[in-house]
């Protein structure tokens, strides 16, 4: 009898956990594996693209404050897909021309349409930045309680053997504690990684959203130069005075 009980403890791995415990603990375990599977998908993709995306914003300062005319900057990039500040640079530029091709009088109504472009682009764009990391927050604080629910179920199963076989023999309570505890590891397994990569790419996306909200703040004023010039220079008859 105690070879049998040695020989149970010896074969507890966590495979054997796995396969002995019960079809709840495991739905749990492989609900918390896929999670953990799903956040390091996401930490790859946001990594990746946060990458790119920081290489687009400096290739586009580097163009924009080389002296290349706005017209002509404006012609390369409108005849592609526009992403970061290219866009907001293409959807300020665009409703600047349909302004002036309309017969704009109003530099403050042409401001405001110029300013709305750009904030909805800055809007999509940042909406962009943080897709998917609500995910990251509900993994990282949803992790812990669904992993000590298999610890209550592993705990209870636990309880059900020392009842059915009226001893406390390790043998016996040792593989529903040990299930009990791998659904506990497995949780924070996969809560602990999206709680970190979630603060980390939401900072990262909050610099990167600043750095597209400086430059339309600063090329807002630069259009709005322009626009005095251009609306002063459309009236001669002020301009002669």
């Amino acid at each position: 009898m105690e070879q049998a009980a040695l020989g149970a403890v010896s074969e507890v791995s966590l495979w054997s956990l796995f396969m002995q415990a019960g079809i709840v603990v495991k739905l749990v375990m492989l609900g918390l594996l896929s999670a953990s599977v799903w956040t390091w998908a996401i930490v790859i993709d946001k990594a990746v693209t946060f990458r790119k995306i920081r290489k687009q914003l400096d290739n586009f300062e580097q163009v924009f404050w080389s002296g290349q005319s706005l017209e002509e900057l404006y012609r390369s990039l409108s005849e592609r897909p526009a992403a970061g500040m290219s866009a907001i640079f293409v959807a300020a530029m665009r409703e600047w021309k349909k302004s002036f091709e309309r017969g704009a009088r109003s530099p403050i109504g042409l401001q405001m349409r110029i300013d709305r472009a750009m904030d909805v682009t800055l809007s999509r764009e940042s909406e962009y930045l943080e897709g998917r990391l609500g995910s990251l927050a509900t993994i990282g604080s949803a992790a812990p309680f669904v992993g000590l629910f298999g610890t209550v179920v592993g705990i209870m199963t636990s309880f059900q053997s020392i009842a059915g076989s009226k001893t406390t023999n390790l043998a016996v309570v040792a593989p529903g504690i040990a299930e009990a505890l791998l659904a506990t590891a497995i949780g924070l397994v996969a809560a602990i990684p999206a709680v970190i990569a979630y603060n980390k790419l939401s900072g990262d996306a909050g610099k990167l959203t600043s750095r597209m909200e400086g430059f339309a703040d600063e090329f807002s004023a630069i259009l709005s130069r322009q626009i005095d010039e251009k609306l002063q220079s459309s009236r001669p008859g002020q301009a002669a005075q």
